[in-house]
């Protein structure tokens, strides 16, 4: 689906693979292989392709004729690597530009980003399992298996898993951050 839209976008602005790399700071062969679908893209590298497109990184889930009905079946959906690959993350939702659903779990002493970082959106993180600390503002929030905890995005954050147990979680965006 990824790899559809990005040779799509790529066509559509006369983009060769070589030219879009350079633009977006990664290899030609990495791109390739996206738009293949033989590896998927980090977060990082799809901020950088809807970047040189001047579009959101929702923009590179949506097709030419998006459906008004999408079912997100397992292993059938878009996986997003977190900043320094520390989380992968399950896309949900198809790309309509207004929400994104993903789902993540984090293996004991897993962390969303080395950093806390801050975007404007609104976020919600539903734990389904296990336990969750929600760094926000420099504050550590503990959510447990059946909490939420929703905020203003634009708030320095990151998510962590210190228990000795994976953690699932259900995290919403809206609308997506680029």
């Amino acid at each position: 689906m990824i790899g559809e839209r990005l040779k799509e976008l790529r066509t559509a602005h006369g983009l060769s693979l070589r030219d879009l790399a350079s633009q977006a700071g990664v290899s030609a062969t990495l791109l390739s292989q996206v738009e293949r679908s033989v590896t998927d893209p980090s977060l990082e590298t799809m901020r950088r392709l809807a970047g040189v497109f001047g579009e959101s990184v929702a923009s590179l889930f949506t097709a030419t004729a998006a459906p008004s009905v999408w079912i997100s079946r397992p292993g059938n959906r878009a996986r997003l690597i977190a900043p320094m690959g520390q989380v992968t993350y399950e896309r949900l939702t198809a790309g309509n530009g207004q929400l994104e659903v993903l789902r993540a779990v984090l293996d004991p002493g897993q962390t969303s980003a080395e950093e806390p970082r801050g975007h404007a959106s609104t976020e919600c993180v539903y734990v389904v399992a296990g336990e969750l600390i929600a760094e926000i503002a420099g504050v550590d929030y503990t959510v447990v298996g059946g909490e939420s905890v929703s905020f203003d995005g634009r708030l320095a954050h990151r998510y962590r898993n210190e228990s000795d147990k994976q953690t699932e979680i259900i995290l919403s965006v809206t609308p997506p951050n680029p």
